[in-house]
């Protein structure tokens, strides 16, 4: 293994189980984070729990368990974390490289938020609230990401349907904004 090879601590998150993705590649040269993206997401739609998601992000769904799962399971996707309604983290791309989260989207001007952007996904949807230990664990890899990536800054938070409003609307109405920068402001 070279030096090249070794992950770097500040590439994975400690309190997130590993579970590295296919569905990643190499950030364009010199760009490191400067972008939280929110997103939500749960498979088959309005249900919580279970493998789907990271079956999904590993290219492994199978189509034929749930009718939605054979519309989407061609899909190449990833977010660097995923957070379960109990605040349970998994970790599919390292901070450092390109997660396949954002598509065609476009920040303060610029586009393809996925070469400068964190993809963050939340079980959830349009139609649920988040939980509380969900609120908590996003604060908590928030502040994580900031004290390591110095180009995030504190303004540099949206949801997917901020940066691609055409196409996405996750989070989603009932993911509460104020609470979670009300989190951020506590611990510092």
């Amino acid at each position: 293994m070279s030096a090249a090879d070794v992950p770097v601590a500040k590439d994975w998150w400690p309190l997130a189980r590993p579970s590295e993705s296919p569905n990643q590649d190499a950030r364009p040269a010199g760009v490191q984070p400067e972008l939280i993206v929110v997103h939500a997401i749960s498979l088959p739609p309005g249900e919580f729990g279970g493998p789907h998601v990271e079956a999904l992000f590993h290219n492994r769904l199978d189509p034929a368990a749930h009718p939605y799962f054979a519309e989407i399971h061609g899909l190449r996707v990833s977010a660097h974390v995923f957070i379960d309604r109990e605040g349970r983290a998994v970790q599919f791309v390292p901070f450092a490289r390109r997660a396949w989260h954002a598509g065609v989207s476009a920040w303060r001007g610029r586009e393809r938020c996925n070469d400068f952007s964190i993809g963050i996904e939340l079980e959830g949807d349009d139609d649920t609230p988040f939980t509380a230990v969900q609120y908590r664990e996003l604060a908590t890899l928030v502040r994580w990401l900031r004290g390591r990536y110095p180009a995030i800054a504190p303004d540099a938070l949206a949801g997917h349907c901020d940066i691609a409003p055409e196409r996405k609307t996750d989070p989603g109405p009932y993911f509460d904004w104020t609470h979670l920068y009300a989190l951020l402001e506590q611990a510092t």
